[in-house]
């Protein structure tokens, strides 16, 4: 089956149209003209502000105009990542999408349904000619996924909502009101090469088969990350046995939690069998570690060929780094049971080139110091292994508001749909509200969404019948907001 023919068949179309058109973060100008031409197509009227964030809108069902503005609104951008040995070019292919059972995924990379849906949702709104609504707006913002670019450089006066609906949420059912403000912290160690000497072997090593997944709503699942395995593997082995570090690389994306890492390194040749006893012997203790988590992990290494060490001082720095380096759950929220209120992520480490090492954090919290703290934790980390240490201005978190008339609305309107109360929560990851509470302090919002499940990794599927409820509750609710006046 394909997409087009699942229901709503609206949103899927829109939807399987998003999923063929290239959207990385920070390079979104084909989904940009995309949403453009659509507008012209379907009489919508769109405009675009300096960041290169759109806002769609249409005016008033006839005998509706005095109603509230509603905004919708969702990221553009989606995070690109694939399997190892998967050919794909995220700036010129099409995903390619598959219809599993009840799920919709895609061949060995990110589906994007995070947050395309959002957006699919969204256009299906605006063209959908069978609802009474108030004044309609969909506002759709770049570079979300890596530095919440849009929402950031997002001005006074571009949009012009009482409400808002961010649809960036991933459990159909559950209402959120709240989110953790975060922070990255980079640090980059420089470092001079020296040369191996004769009698060693060069390895390559790989921690590869992890789940990964989103460095917010997945951080207390205690996932593999495939960089503190590495580089505690390392460690145990330089502790009592000599070894030159070649390179070290892994992970990607700030707030995705790695799933691959591979280091080069030299062993002396009589170590070759030692080394690789002590490999399987720590992948079966880590694999132990991960049961019923992380079921695929595996390690292994190859043998390759290099003539330059980093050096040795250096080598040792960095991987007592990354092993003192903090990651996950580093506090739980004390006002409301289950939610994480303070984490870390060991997010990537890189080989640029120019001598230098960049290893790239992202902290997150709804504790504003905590979230300062954490950060400060990890450059004292780094600052002692003689990296030169930044962080990022970081994004704000969002109050919930449990008095606001649209969250009201949402959770009535849900209940007269589905016959139960959905769950209201406050959610560990980034959403842009925070931002836009900046900007219109005003603004009453909500956001919600469809079940997404492996989000940030190519396991990414979308749950088909929690989208067919997700726009039912779109629609009830803007017809709801509609009849206020």
């Amino acid at each position: 089956m394909k997409i087009t023919e699942l229901k709503p068949q609206a949103v899927w179309t829109i939807f399987d149209e998003i999923t063929q058109v290239p959207r990385p973060s920070k390079k979104e100008e084909k989904i940009r003209q995309y949403l453009k031409d659509w507008a012209v197509k379907n009489n919508v009227a769109v405009k675009e502000d300096e960041a290169g964030n759109i806002l769609l809108s249409k005016p008033a069902t006839p005998g509706y105009e005095n109603a509230p503005v509603l905004t919708m609104q969702a990221h553009m951008d989606m995070v690109c990542e694939k399997n190892n040995g998967v050919d794909f070019n995220f700036e010129t292919d099409s995903i390619k999408t598959v219809v599993d059972g009840e799920w919709v995924c895609a061949e060995g990379t990110t589906l994007g349904g995070d947050n395309g849906i959002g957006m699919a949702g969204a256009m299906a709104i605006l063209v959908d000619e069978t609802i009474k609504h108030g004044p309609l707006e969909a506002l759709f913002t770049v570079d979300e996924e890596t530095g919440l670019t849009g929402a950031f450089a997002l001005k006074e006066g571009f949009m012009d909502g009482k409400y808002l609906i961010n649809l960036d949420s991933e459990d159909e059912g559950e209402i959120f009101v709240g989110c953790a403000g975060g922070v990255d912290t980079v640090a980059t160690l420089s470092y001079e090469t020296e040369s191996v000497p004769e009698g060693y072997h060069f390895l390559k090593i790989y921690v590869e088969g992890l789940r990964g997944g989103h460095s917010g709503c997945d951080i207390h699942l205690g996932l593999g990350n495939s960089i503190k395995i590495l580089s505690r593997f390392l460690m145990m082995w330089m502790r009592k046995n000599p070894l030159y570090l070649v390179s070290f690389e892994g992970g990607n994306l700030r707030n995705a939690i790695p799933r691959e890492a591979s280091a080069v390194v030299a062993v002396r040749k009589e170590d070759k069998e030692p080394i690789t006893i002590a490999l399987n012997m720590f992948a079966a203790e880590v694999a132990s570690e991960l049961k019923g988590v992380d079921d695929n992990f595996k390690m292994r290494w190859e043998t390759t060929d290099a003539a330059e060490a980093i050096s040795t001082q250096t080598a040792k720095n960095l991987i007592n780094a990354l092993n003192g380096c903090i990651q996950g759950v580093v506090a739980m929220s004390r006002d409301i049971e289950g939610l994480v209120e303070t984490s870390t992520n060991l997010a990537s480490v890189k080989m640029p080139g120019d001598n230098k090492i960049v290893i790239s954090t992202s902290q997150r919290s709804s504790v504003e110091s905590a979230k300062h703290s954490t950060a400060f934790s990890l450059e004292s980390v780094f600052t002692l292994a003689g990296a030169t240490v930044s962080h990022s201005d970081g994004y704000p978190g969002w109050k919930p508001n449990m008095d606001s008339s649209i969250l009201k609305t949402t959770v009535e309107t849900y209940e007269q749909l589905f016959g139960e109360k959905p769950a209201i929560k406050a959610i560990h990851a980034g959403l842009e509200c925070g931002l836009f509470l900046e900007k219109y302090p005003y603004l009453e919002m909500v956001s919600f969404g469809p079940t997404i499940r492996g989000v940030h990794s190519p396991d990414e599927r979308l749950h088909i019948p929690a989208v067919a409820n997700f726009y039912k509750h779109m629609v009830a609710i803007i017809e709801k907001v509609a009849e206020e006046k």
